[in-house]
């Protein structure tokens, strides 16, 4: 079974070699250049956040306990997507602490909040798991145009394949051309088979015969891309349901991961997107995409607590080490840095 998640070797040596890379869950091994020191590393970008900055802004003065403090931060956490409902778990928990003076001051309150913050994340992380069988292992992503969705799928066969496993690709965003054509040039970089039909094909079709391939050539993995219109559209809705019927006859139980990708920028979108593709085609998985400097930050949270499917990865940034296995707490400290870093 294949994990992605963060491996430590055995007999791993305390820190690396000033000219190794050290152990990380990066998505992809590194690399000299994408390591290089100059470059900021992803909890950096996190901490770019418009989450991490009002918050961390907030605290920096060791304000007083009182209800000022917490309607800052409610207003806070609400202008960066962090939504409704976790914003009020949030708040109602810290209020009665602090009406029990659990806190002795804000560096106390804001130490609670991170493992608050932490713990309503933690049901959620649980990485993309890889069974031994069935193969080949289908992996169908979804989401709208403008996500990350064809990036996100050429970066994660990328890391399959240096895995060692036998992957596949399948066009099947056959809506839009460019998509098709990122694909092929993703599957040529990665020296991958991308199957593929002419213009205004049927998407169905497309990843069809290329379950049929994949199965016949022995393939470990095949990952789908679908179409990206609007998600308002129930065309695309019918679509995707669509493309899961005919995957169906020739494998029952595929697809064994539908994976959703969503711009970390978008908010209530978001939300909205992942409800409506969850009740359309039952996601198993979710990639956050673009949290880097320019996101509000919050939106992971929302999620948590409204959707509740897990997030697989996270994407901050563009690079092939900028998409990450989910961590929890390497999340949080991110976003909000403890007080004595």
């Amino acid at each position: 079974m294949f994990r992605f998640f963060k491996r430590k070797p055995e007999n791993a040596p305390a820190a690396a070699a000033p000219h190794e890379s050290a152990p990380s869950n990066d998505v992809l091994p590194a690399t000299p250049a994408a390591s290089a020191a100059t470059a900021p590393s992803w909890r950096d970008r996190l901490r770019g956040s418009l989450l991490g900055r009002q918050v961390s802004a907030l605290f920096s003065s060791n304000p007083r306990l009182d209800e000022d403090l917490l309607d800052q931060l409610e207003t806070s956490l609400l202008t960066a997507d962090v939504g409704v409902k976790a914003t009020a778990e949030v708040l109602d928990d810290l209020r009665k602490r602090m009406q029990a003076r659990e806190f002795a001051d804000a560096p106390a309150l804001f130490a609670h909040l991170r493992r608050q913050l932490v713990a309503m994340l933690k049901p959620i992380e649980r990485p993309l798991e890889l069974p031994d069988a069935p193969r080949p292992f289908v992996l169908l992503v979804v989401g709208v145009n403008g996500a990350g969705k064809t990036t996100t799928i050429g970066k994660l066969a990328k890391w399959m394949k240096r895995e060692g496993l036998d992957v596949m690709l399948a066009a099947g965003d056959t809506f839009r051309a460019a998509a098709v054509e990122q694909l092929k040039t993703w599957g040529e970089r990665n020296q991958v088979p991308v199957i593929a039909q002419g213009g205004n094909a049927d998407s169905a079709s497309v990843i069809y015969d290329a379950l049929a391939a994949a199965k016949s050539r022995g393939a470990d993995v095949l990952i789908a891309d679908t179409a990206g219109r609007l998600h308002t559209q129930a065309g695309l809705m019918d679509e995707l349901a669509k493309v899961k019927r005919v995957m169906g006859k020739l494998d029952p139980s595929a697809p064994h991961e539908t994976l959703l990708v969503i711009d970390g920028n978008t908010g209530q979108n978001a939300l909205n997107q992942a409800r409506q593709f969850h009740q359309a085609v039952g996601l198993s998985g979710l990639v956050v995409t673009k949290l880097d400097g320019t996101a509000k930050g919050g939106v992971v949270f929302a999620l948590a607590r409204e959707i509740g499917v897990p997030i697989r990865f996270v994407g901050v940034g563009e690079g092939l080490l900028d998409l990450r296995v989910f961590d929890a707490e390497e999340f949080v400290d991110g976003l909000l840095p403890s007080s004595s870093e």
